[in-house]
């Protein structure tokens, strides 16, 4: 039982067993589409007030508005996943958090790439959730299978991209170099893109195989919770790389 997923490792649902309701995949779900719809609701909050400033002209005024929800929403975000993950019974409560938060920074940040390329977020948001619903069919349906070999091989490619990713932030924190195709518009920017987003939805397969595994052994109902937290992640991750790839196209 393994994930390239931070918050869904090997040990996540090792002794746990409920006697009472159980966790199940629907429920799940169910959940997971709930924290979307508050991070739809938050992120759309930012949109309006980064919106309504630059129409005006006031981009700088616009930026400097929604700055504080936007970084408030990415570090509240990263708190409250740590709360999560090491608190799972209070997943119930940190998780619609996790998603409030996350919705301020997904606003800011996409209400800046919409001004910077007219019509970008609606196109991701449906690759998003098309994405979602292909990969969530194809693994129902057994088209694709989480074996042994296939978990292995998805995480460590997701770990090298992870390594690449702090790599390139290093270099950008302390000097002047960047590691060209993650940034770069050309085609090995673009195609370095696709890898990525590709290995973001193969992580989709590998949260429900867990996921599965978990109602099979009989997880206690509030690890729902937990669960559609664990996919919030891993959606968050293939939206953002789904901007950039279609930010690059555009450029």
């Amino acid at each position: 039982m393994r994930s390239s997923n931070p918050v869904l490792r090997e040990n996540t649902f090792q002794g746990l067993f409920a006697e009472g309701d159980r966790m199940t995949m629907s429920g799940t779900v169910a959940k997971a589409g709930l924290l979307l719809l508050l991070a739809v609701v938050t992120g759309g909050w930012t949109w309006r007030r980064f919106d309504a400033l630059a129409a005006a002209g006031d981009v700088a005024g616009a930026i400097a508005a929604i700055s504080p929800f936007m970084w408030g929403g990415l570090i509240v975000g990263f708190l409250l996943a740590m709360a999560s993950t090491f608190l799972r019974q209070w997943s119930g409560i940190t998780a619609p958090l996790y998603a409030i938060a996350e919705g301020f920074a997904l606003g800011g940040i996409s209400a800046y790439m919409e001004l910077r390329y007219p019509g970008i977020v609606l196109q991701a948001v449906m690759l998003t959730a098309g994405v979602l619903a292909v990969m969530l069919g194809l693994y129902r349906t057994r088209v694709i299978k989480v074996t042994d070999r296939f978990r292995t091989g998805v995480v460590a490619a997701t770990g090298a991209i992870v390594l690449l990713y702090l790599v390139d932030i290093g270099l950008r924190a302390f000097t002047s170099v960047q590691v060209p195709f993650i940034h770069e518009s050309g085609l090995l920017g673009i195609g370095f893109s696709l890898v990525v987003v590709g290995l973001a939805a193969l992580n989709l397969t590998l949260d429900f195989d867990l996921i599965e595994r978990g109602t099979q052994a009989g997880a206690p109902k509030y690890m729902e919770w937990y669960g559609a937290f664990a996919l919030m992640v891993t959606l968050v991750w293939l939206y953002m790389e789904i901007l950039r790839l279609l930010s690059k196209a555009r450029r």
